[in-house]
């Protein structure tokens, strides 16, 4: 019976994958036919017309805006919109602004890992593991930190008069992002109010006031 449990067990996590590789040498996203097909991506332009400039992206460059964010921060992901060339390749980039104090909060990938470097500012980064043990690092600029898929972590910029700026790869065209706090106290429709009394060990008020801190 054990046997039989880990050739099951085996066999689950062939199964399991990231983004599926392509088979070919690249399938640049075409962004501008409606779909008459879904797929797990986006279906391709022919080979023969795609451009070098299908394979560019000038989209990190420019700063994101931190002042519209409660807590102070902008993230600018390429796409299949911004960058039809990183179709079928598995992995993603991103730019995150932080404002000085800003926080990106804890949040997690469920279908990526991430590898982040600062490139400005002085940075208090780190990751809770499924023992809810902590693991922190401070990174100054040229250095990097690896948060592993699914877990959640977070970002902060540690001075109080300068902005941030890092600079991440992750390992899906379509990593997701969800938020810790938003996912829980403004999900659409609400978690009942009881079973965040009861997780949170808070009271009615407590639930009311953090939805309504948090936009809810």
């Amino acid at each position: 019976m054990l046997q039989l449990f880990f050739c099951c067990l085996a066999l689950l996590f062939c199964l399991v994958k990231p983004d599926p590789d392509p088979l070919q040498d690249y399938c640049v996203a075409d962004t501008k036919t409606p779909p008459s097909v879904f797929t797990n991506g986006v279906l391709c332009i022919n080979p023969n017309l795609a451009f070098a400039s299908h394979f560019k992206t000038s989209v990190l460059s420019k700063p994101g805006r931190t002042s519209g964010n409660p807590f102070g921060f902008n993230v600018t992901l390429t796409s299949t919109t911004n960058l039809p060339g990183i179709n079928t390749l598995g992995l993603t980039m991103a730019r995150a602004d932080i404002a000085a104090n800003g926080l990106v909060p804890p949040h997690s990938h469920p279908r990526a890992s991430e590898v982040t470097i600062c490139l400005q500012g002085n940075l208090l980064v780190g990751f809770v593991d499924t023992s809810s043990r902590l693991y922190t690092q401070q990174l100054r600029p040229g250095e990097s930190f690896v948060f592993p898929q699914g877990l959640i972590h977070f970002l902060f910029n540690l001075d109080s008069m300068h902005s941030a700026l890092v600079l991440s790869g992750l390992s899906s065209q379509n990593p997701g992002t969800q938020l810790t706090s938003i996912a829980t106290f403004v999900s659409k429709p609400g978690i009942p109010d009881e079973i965040l009394r009861k997780a949170f060990g808070i009271n009615g008020q407590d639930v009311a006031k953090i939805r309504k801190n948090l936009g809810g």
